[in-house]
């Protein structure tokens, strides 16, 4: 394992060990900052879940009040009205058949592709490549919709998919540390409370144990719990 470098180590040195508020943990991530790119800042939720379990399993979608600051290009396959709504829409890549071949054949140059209901017997195939990079539609994520235009909008507005890995933690992107401290903290409360709300009626225990924020580059912080009860 990498050991970490100076700037990072000097940085990690002015966290206290203890759970800060929102207001305060961001503060500190923007004032510990020392990247000299505009990073972005994650939150990352340790569940009292085991998502080996079905029931068990923590996965949504979140439209950020102040987006993610991040340019997406939209690839979305789909076949006859619905190729000329997803163009009136702003999706950047637009096709059928086509585009499954041009994907399975290697072709990964979007952020985040939606297909139609009809066009996923094709599409599934695609699982291998798509899968792994997390690309894959999903109609619990919205992207396998025959309402393109809505998904299109959805997703050039900031919508981030959540969802527990092995682990049980959740790692989603909130904003970039140029956004200010009142837009991110308002995107990272609208995320908590939407993973707060996606309690599965199979967990038992405390189902938050744990919040931390971090920047792309810098240490985390230990954010205090006690925003999942306000």
């Amino acid at each position: 394992m990498a050991k970490p470098g100076k700037k990072y180590q000097a940085a990690a040195s002015k966290i206290e060990d203890r759970p800060y508020d929102l207001n305060e943990a961001l503060n500190t991530i923007k004032d510990l900052a020392f990247a000299k790119f505009d990073e972005t800042v994650e939150v990352h939720m340790r569940l009292g879940v085991d998502p080996r379990h079905a029931d068990q399993m923590v996965r949504g979608t979140i439209v950020l009040p102040h987006g993610t600051g991040r340019t997406m290009r939209v690839a979305v396959i789909a076949a006859g009205e619905k190729i000329k709504d997803a163009e009136a829409a702003g999706a950047e890549i637009v096709g059928g058949d086509d585009l499954v071949e041009r994907i399975a054949g290697g072709f990964l140059e979007f952020d985040a592709l939606v297909a139609t209901p009809d066009m996923m017997k094709g599409v599934g195939r695609l699982g291998k490549v798509l899968g792994p990079r997390g690309l894959m539609p999903n109609p619990k994520t919205g992207t396998v919709t025959f309402d393109v235009a809505k998904a299109i909008k959805e997703i050039k507005a900031g919508k981030v998919e959540y969802r527990v890995d092995k682990t049980g933690i959740i790692h989603a992107p909130v904003g970039k540390l140029s956004f200010g401290v009142e837009k991110l903290a308002e995107n990272a409360k609208a995320l908590i409370d939407a993973v707060q709300k996606a309690k599965p009626s199979a967990a038992k225990g405390k189902y938050v144990k744990a919040i931390h924020m971090a920047s792309t580059m810098g240490p985390s912080v230990t954010l205090s719990t006690s925003i999942i009860e306000k």
